[in-house]
């Protein structure tokens, strides 16, 4: 049934992505989220349907007639560095050619979405638009998995779809934690206007948490920790916040399982739990990689291709200092670098991580400037609100990817790009016609009578 639903509605679809390219863009999103294809069977599942996507934004594009001015910026000149930095490495790679140039692709379609949203996106409402498709890509299904959570006592266990971006438990508890924020500033413009809207948003970002707890991710429940506490400082309304944490702690009391309180139990012994010691020997072994290949590092998946493990544990005492206890390198097999910075250091060396690290340092630096720029003025103050909760969202994946592989995350880089439309595009604009418009009222000076 689903499957004609979807069929019925996609000329629609369609027909709307090629008179609007911003639509196109932010159904490339929803789909590169959502992954329609683990939920449609028969002649429905066999539509690619993020490349129709994608090909229409950018086909809608090229026949726009007034295209925005194009300013990409100090943040889109670092992902462009980033870009070229992994083309480079991948021409140089270490591993597996066919692995490492099909991971390449991947990246490139992300480098692609970054750019096309750059491109198109040049108001409020396309803002608005891409952000509805992240809440009703991940947001939608981290809901439909807490009902389940819930439903069953604590005994259902949230994964994601085999295959998908998100099919990993940890990097999709990680994604509700982003998308956290994002259903925030949604409320915040639409709640006012929907009781409705209102209350479903809210029932979302509850859902959400509990999302976060059924996937039984230590490092979501971190990343959720640390949001938490970060919202709290830059909050004004404290005590509804804390009201509100303490209510969902309650509800969440009923139905975590014991299972899930010892494994949250190890967070705080992370030295003597060799799941964590494991990843720290991954740690260890990108940056021996790092150390032979210190500027374009192994490339894409390197540290997972076995051979190139079992040359780097040859080298696993040469660093004494870089402490991994008792724990040693597994000898049957290779495992990701299960952290966004380690990977990018073995992928592509320290010039590599440089250049992710200052790309992500300008982009919180400068949702930090429009958090205090835009507050100046009443009509740019939702940009002001969507700066901070930007910001929380790359709060988020900061912390938590410090213990994941999921350094090329298309909702980061969708999130870098709105950050730099933000700034040098839509802010500008606000302003300028929030000027003109007071320029515009403001009453021209009576001339003097003259003399009798």
């Amino acid at each position: 049934m689903r499957d004609l639903f979807f069929l019925a509605l996609l000329p629609l679809m369609l027909y709307t992505m090629a008179r609007r390219p911003f639509i196109a863009v932010g159904m490339w999103l929803w789909t590169a989220m959502f992954y329609p294809n683990a939920w449609l069977y028969g002649m429905a599942n066999g539509f690619r349907y993020n490349l129709i996507f994608t090909g229409l934004a950018m086909l809608g594009y090229l026949v726009m007639r007034d295209k925005p001015k194009v300013s990409f910026g100090a943040i889109g000149g670092l992902v462009l560095m980033f870009f070229l930095w992994t083309t480079a490495s991948t021409i140089m790679t270490e591993g597996l050619p066919e692995v490492t140039w099909e991971f390449w692709s991947r990246f490139l379609k992300v480098f692609l979405l970054f750019v096309f949203v750059i491109l198109i996106v040049s108001k409020k409402l396309h803002v608005d638009f891409v952000l509805w498709c992240v809440a009703l890509s991940i947001g939608f299904y981290g809901c439909l998995e807490a009902l389940k959570f819930v439903a069953s006592g604590g005994g259902h266990k949230i994964e994601g779809f085999q295959g998908h971006v998100l099919g990993d438990r940890n990097e999709l508890a990680l994604a509700f934690v982003m998308t956290l924020p994002i259903c925030a500033y949604l409320l915040g413009e639409y709640g006012k206007q929907s009781k409705v809207l209102r209350l479903a948003l809210l029932g979302a970002m509850g859902l959400l948490v509990a999302a976060v707890v059924g996937t039984q991710s230590r490092g979501g429940f971190v990343a959720l920790l640390g949001l938490a506490a970060y919202y709290f400082v830059k909050s004004d309304r404290k005590v509804l916040l804390s009201i509100l944490g303490v209510a969902l702690v309650m509800a969440m009391s009923y139905v975590v399982s014991d299972e899930w309180t010892s494994r949250m139990d190890t967070i705080g012994e992370a030295n003597a739990d060799a799941s964590f010691m494991g990843r720290v020997v991954a740690w260890k072994l990108s940056f021996i990689m790092a150390t032979r290949h210190p500027f374009f590092g192994g490339g894409f998946k390197t540290l997972e291709y076995f051979p190139m493990w079992q040359s780097l544990s040859a080298d696993f005492f040469s660093y004494a200092f870089f402490y991994t206890g008792d724990t040693l390198p597994e000898t049957h097999r290779a495992r990701a670098a299960h952290s966004v910075y380690f990977q990018v250091l073995g992928d592509h060396g320290f010039v590599g991580l440089f250049i992710y690290l200052c790309m992500l340092v300008r982009v919180f630096l400068t949702t930090r400037a429009l958090s205090i720029k835009a507050r100046l003025q009443a009509e740019t103050a939702w940009i002001a609100t969507l700066g901070t909760m930007l910001q929380l969202c790359l709060f988020a994946f900061c912390l938590g990817g410090a213990a994941l592989s999921f350094a090329y995350f298309d909702l980061l880089f969708a999130i870098c790009a709105l950050v730099q439309v933000l700034h040098s595009r839509i802010l500008p604009a606000t302003l300028a016609a929030a000027a003109a418009a007071a320029a515009a009222v403001v009453p021209k000076p009576v001339p003097a009578p003259a003399p009798a």
